[in-house]
């Protein structure tokens, strides 16, 4: 089969390293002039470890786990309100199973692995048609058996397949920015976090002592802004955080950064992921939010189970994938709803992330 993937992150190279390794002739096109930098952590949990371990990159993924020795929190003038040294925010509890890293180690990882895949980098889909003819926005044309959208919340395959994202997507009252800023804080496998009213973050430091990644927030009702003015969010996010903790000097390495990132905690729901012949994995279709922590487990999970389906019978694959990922889906984004603001408990998340079983 010729299949198009549209979305370099996690599920597009997931799905690529598996189509590529049952024979298929996979293209993977990304709008980023290359892979893209920086990034928040990110957990793999539950069956999303099996799917690793069958790709060959668990061990490399957990040589490149982060390696945090704590967190603490702090008020607005930095005086510390509570300190854990068993477990952290972000990844959970330091002796479970659960791998925490860096979006960016990761992608490379997968990028690497499905190294039979074509990338196209700098490019995206203008137009897409029923029968699997596709215009890219460079001019090229091609044909293709199937269309496959992993190009995140924002969908750009979605979009053209089902229609606007406003039909799609559930506002979850947060929007999140993150990005590298240089580790002022001398901060040593560490992460702080603050919360001041409507506002608040984290910063991170791991690996590489020179530098840590900021996550900066606010909840608001829906906010007009457009995901590719860069300057425009961080207008926003300077206007809303203005007085959470080392403000100035946060908002001064946001404005200098260029791995900048900002979006809205929401989540996708659909009746369908599948149409013609395109599909939707992971964010494009069933995005979670951050709040479950389970997104790129769902992205990983959904792409080894739309291939394998591809490649065990294309005709009943669609409904075999929606089937197999709907009961799966649900309570992953249940996670997000259970306890807002704490997160969910471990035992959900536990359930959760192991409710589907791989072949």
């Amino acid at each position: 089969m010729k299949v198009l993937v549209s979305g370099a992150s996690v599920g597009g190279p997931v799905l690529a390293y598996w189509l590529g390794r049952n024979g298929h002739d996979v293209t993977v096109v990304e709008r980023a002039p290359a892979p893209r930098r920086g990034g928040q952590a990110v957990d793999i949990r539950g069956v999303a470890l099996t799917v690793a371990a069958r790709m060959g990159i668990l061990e490399e993924v957990r040589a490149l786990r982060t390696t945090m020795r704590g967190m603490s929190m702090v008020d607005s003038a930095g005086n510390e309100l509570m300190r854990d040294e068993e477990a952290t925010i972000s990844g959970g509890r330091f002796d479970s199973p659960d791998v925490e890293i860096m979006r960016d180690d990761l992608n490379a990882i997968l990028v690497r692995v499905s190294g039979g895949a074509r990338y196209l980098y700098g490019d995206s889909i203008a137009t897409l048609d029923e029968v699997g003819e596709v215009t890219f926005e460079s001019g090229r044309q091609g044909r293709y058996d199937y269309v496959i959208g992993a190009d995140g919340l924002h969908s750009n395959v979605r979009r053209l397949a089902f229609g606007p994202e406003s039909r799609f997507l559930h506002h979850l009252g947060t929007y999140v920015s993150i990005f590298t800023a240089g580790n002022f804080l001398g901060l040593d496998h560490w992460q702080t976090w603050f919360n001041e009213g409507e506002a608040g973050g984290a910063l991170f430091s791991d690996r590489d002592a020179g530098e840590m990644r900021v996550n900066l927030g606010f909840r608001s009702g829906v906010i007009d802004y457009d995901h590719r003015d860069i300057d425009q969010q961080k207008r926003l996010v300077q206007e809303h955080c203005s007085a959470v903790y080392e403000a100035p000097r946060l908002l001064e390495a946001m404005w200098k950064s260029d791995d900048f990132y900002f979006d809205a905690m929401a989540q996708v729901r659909m009746e369908r992921w599948t149409k013609g012949r395109v599909a939707l994995v992971g964010d494009a279709g069933y995005c979670a939010s951050p709040m479950s922590g389970q997104g790129t487990s769902l992205a990983m999970v959904g792409a080894y189970v739309l291939a394998e389906e591809l490649d065990r019978d294309p005709a009943a694959a669609f409904e075999r994938y929606e089937e197999r990922m709907r009961p799966f889906v649900a309570a992953n984004q249940a996670l997000a709803h259970e306890n807002p603001g704490q997160g969910a408990s471990p035992e959900s998340v536990e359930r959760a992330a192991n409710s589907i079983t791989l072949d």
